[in-house]
């Protein structure tokens, strides 16, 4: 299966093939992957996200599916790319890795059936869709901040056109330690249903990215850990977590909290009491 890749050479974003160990671009140079600083293989106009889609995350969280996937957007700012630094904002606690699938467009697409938007797909690649829960409580509907906050949306490493996406295991690791561990078979609604559902009413151009949803048990990570996903014919996604340069400012807008809606969602436990109990001091 083809694998493509974005990489900064020379002080220029070029795409690269994979070559064994080496990345070669189309004049001919070559790189080897451990020295290429990567970029997010693509370039999107857009993220859109599912909300639930995993069956074991569906069970973790107690509830039942609605008939019909939800959504939610991560802007473009957003983005970030294999081995980057994922920030936790000084003064947040609660940022959760989400290993995930990310669906690439490869045509522009408009109103077409699940069973056309296979053509429409350029390929696929590995996300992580953190979630930076400490502003659950005030962006509960849009998602905004929690899922939309600078570097909160690596891809990557590269763009793998032809695969098969039924079948394929996906795993996260903290430092070395699988936390997750799911199949893209557990899904409800599969990535055909996604880009169709969503091309209804949004039109999909060439390099937007539609992520797929995650398996159960999405936890927090701190500075210093190693977060990796990966999937089976996709390649592993590597990124670290550091604390933000300055802390959220507090002479404007929502401050984090830590009501039990944080807690229960970024911790995995008690789903029945989310959102009734007293706020932690």
């Amino acid at each position: 299966m083809p694998e493509y890749r974005r990489i900064l050479l020379d002080g220029a974003a070029v795409q690269v093939t994979v070559d064994g160990g080496e990345l070669v671009a189309g004049d001919g140079r070559r790189v080897r992957i451990e020295e290429a600083q990567h970029l997010p293989p693509v370039v999107p106009s857009k993220v859109i996200a599912v909300h639930l889609n995993h069956r074991s995350r569906v069970e973790e969280f107690g509830i039942r599916l609605p008939g019909t996937p939800t959504y939610f957007h991560k802007p473009t700012s957003a983005l970030n790319s294999h081995r980057g630094a994922v920030v936790r904002p000084e003064g947040c606690k609660w940022l959760n890795y989400e290993g995930e699938v990310a669906i690439v467009i490869g045509r522009t697409a408009r109103n077409v059936s699940p069973a056309e938007a296979g053509e429409y797909i350029a390929g696929y690649t590995v996300a992580n869709d953190y979630g930076l829960h400490d502003f659950r409580d005030t962006d509960a509907g849009s998602m905004l901040r929690v899922k939309g906050s600078d570097t909160l949306c690596p891809l990557g490493p590269g763009l793998v056109t032809d695969w098969d996406f039924h079948g394929k295991r996906l795993r996260t690791y903290v430092n070395g330690e699988v936390v997750q561990d799911g199949s893209t078979d557990e899904m409800e609604w599969d990535m055909h249903y996604l880009v169709a559902d969503i091309a209804r009413t949004i039109t999909l151009y060439p390099g937007d990215v539609l992520l797929s949803g995650t398996p159960a048990n999405s936890r927090p990570v701190r500075p210093g850990d190693v977060v990796e996903v990966e999937v089976e014919g996709l390649g592993r996604l590597t990124n670290h977590i550091v604390t933000g340069p300055t802390p959220i400012r507090t002479d404007v807008g929502a401050q984090p909290t830590e009501s039990e809606e944080v807690l229960s969602t970024a911790l995995g436990g008690d789903w029945e009491f989310r959102g009734i109990r007293a706020p932690r001091r």
